[in-house]
């Protein structure tokens, strides 16, 4: 126990060397931490550090979707939701289908559905990274809040791809209608999830005497609660966290006051960066 507390000490001592070293270089951090991640992989002492995938879906994802919906303008996210919408479910699951087909063709053994299963791996670009190395580049607001919303949605298509193509690996089978269907139910009642639980949210804080201190426990609770709802239910636990998070986000002037804003951006810009 001891010798794996002391190696996260060192990796967290590593990750905020190579942000400083980012910083100093004028690079977005995730670029960094990356390729920073790519060379730990070959150093004996960090290369059979294994965690649950389980945990990284249900630990990190929440808090991490959550922050990125918080700072997406929901006035710009809805002005471009054609676009948006278009970028993370068609074209997701287009390059889903692609890299299906050529994996196939190309791997000897390799089935279709295994290739929907790689497709659904490595088709969405990640949300934070996204955000981040945007915040660095000088282009334009419109081209930001698309990419950042866009960024948003794709893991939700991707996810879905995902666990349709698991279940068609494991069982043999895949009917398209059913699939089809079943694609709809999931988007759908995972947004009206998010929005059910951050409604409960909005009004604990509106009807209850809360302080900034429990606010910000409140923001750092609500993704958890909506992703688990969410997946309990066997729908998409990151459209229920990003719709849920937008929705509060548009309430943010109303809901938080001026110490609670400022002390949770404090308290999630360090959430995020660990």
């Amino acid at each position: 126990m001891q010798g794996i507390f002391i190696q996260y000490v060192c990796l967290i001592l590593i990750i905020l060397g190579l942000v400083m070293i980012a910083d100093k270089l004028r690079l977005a951090y995730p670029i960094v931490l990356v390729l920073g991640g790519l060379a730990l992989s070959f150093i004996a002492p960090f290369s059979n550090i294994t965690i649950n995938p389980e945990l990284v879906f249900l630990i990190f994802l929440p808090p991490l979707l959550y922050e990125v919906a918080w700072q997406v303008s929901w006035k710009e996210f809805w002005k471009w939701r054609g676009l948006i919408i278009g970028f993370a479910f068609p074209i997701v699951i287009l390059t889903s289908c692609v890299i299906a087909v050529v994996s196939s063709a190309l791997i000897p053994g390799f089935t279709l559905a295994l290739g929907f299963l790689l497709g659904g791996i490595i088709s969405p670009p990640d949300a934070v990274s996204a955000t981040t190395i945007m915040q660095r580049v000088n282009v334009p607001k419109s081209l930001v809040s698309i990419v950042e919303g866009e960024s948003l949605l794709n893991d939700a298509s991707s996810l879905i791809v995902f666990r349709f193509a698991l279940a068609a690996v494991l069982t043999g089978q895949f009917h398209f209608q059913e699939a089809a269907v079943n694609f709809v139910l999931v988007i759908l009642m995972g947004i009206l999830i998010g929005l059910i639980v951050g409604l409960i949210f909005y009004g604990i804080r509106r009807l209850l005497p809360t302080t900034s201190s429990i606010e910000i426990v409140l923001t750092l609770v609500a993704p958890y609660c909506m992703y688990y709802f969410a997946e309990h239910f066997n729908v998409s636990g990151v459209l229920a966290v990003v719709s849920g998070g937008l929705f509060l986000s548009s309430k943010r002037n109303s809901l938080l006051s001026y110490r609670s804003r400022v002390e949770g951006l404090n308290v999630w810009t360090n959430l995020v960066l660990s």
